[in-house]
């Protein structure tokens, strides 16, 4: 069931971009496993899905110590800065960078690794007080600050928008974050990427998230089921 899951999320995924003449192999797609078990993770590792994405440091942790060691974990939850050190031994990226002091605790941990991680900074484009993320308007000065800290590389954007019935109703908030990326980009704030990455988009809403240049997207019911 699971491989069938992925198998058609992947074609979703080659249609959406075919639509607006975009190459499928530009688009990654992170599988959301939270509070799924490993078996699970397993079992859409061997249909081909390397990227999983987990909201709690703690069960990213052992999932990963138990999952197959070239599987690839995003973290995409809120992380704590007093979780930074298992995040920096953890993680291969952290999505939902948000503010200087996570940044630097990120930084001093990795340094402490004698590693680089590759981040995304999370912003809450929708001004939802139900979501974390740094406003739109003080993305550049977050940006600014964390391109400062040697051991993190800011790859990008993720967003996620408020919830809406009509997944058509997101579009506006892809778009908005497409645009603060395009401005970021083009004042050189992404030096350690040739393009910025844009991880948006859910089960829901995925195929309109692709349409509006999403590089990532985060797929959890659609392959795993419900919770």
């Amino acid at each position: 069931m699971i491989a069938d899951n992925i198998k058609r999320i992947n074609e979703q995924i080659a249609n959406a971009a075919l639509k607006v003449h975009r190459r499928r192999e530009d688009i990654k797609l992170v599988a959301v496993s939270k509070r799924f078990p490993v078996s699970q993770i397993i079992e859409a590792y061997a249909a081909g899905q390397i990227i999983f994405g987990e909201n709690y440091i703690q069960e990213m942790q052992t999932k990963k110590e138990q999952a197959p060691t070239s599987a690839i974990f995003h973290f995409i939850g809120h992380l704590q800065s007093n979780k930074a050190k298992i995040a920096a031994a953890t993680c291969d990226m952290i999505e939902t960078v948000d503010r200087l002091k996570l940044g630097t605790a990120l930084n001093n941990h990795l340094q402490a690794l004698n590693k680089t991680m590759d981040v995304l900074i999370q912003v809450n484009i929708g001004n939802d007080v139900k979501k974390s993320g740094v406003k739109s308007s003080e993305a550049e000065e977050l940006l600014i600050r964390l391109n400062d800290l040697p051991r993190i590389r800011v790859c990008g954007l993720m967003t996620m928008p408020p919830f809406v019935d009509d997944p058509e109703l997101s579009r506006p908030y892809f778009q908005k974050l497409r645009l603060l990326s395009e401005k970021l980009s083009r004042k050189g704030l992404f030096p350690a990427v040739e393009k910025p990455q844009l991880s948006m988009g859910m089960s829901s809403d995925f195929h309109i998230a692709i349409e509006e240049g999403a590089t990532i997207v985060r797929v959890g019911t659609a392959i795993f089921g419900e919770r």
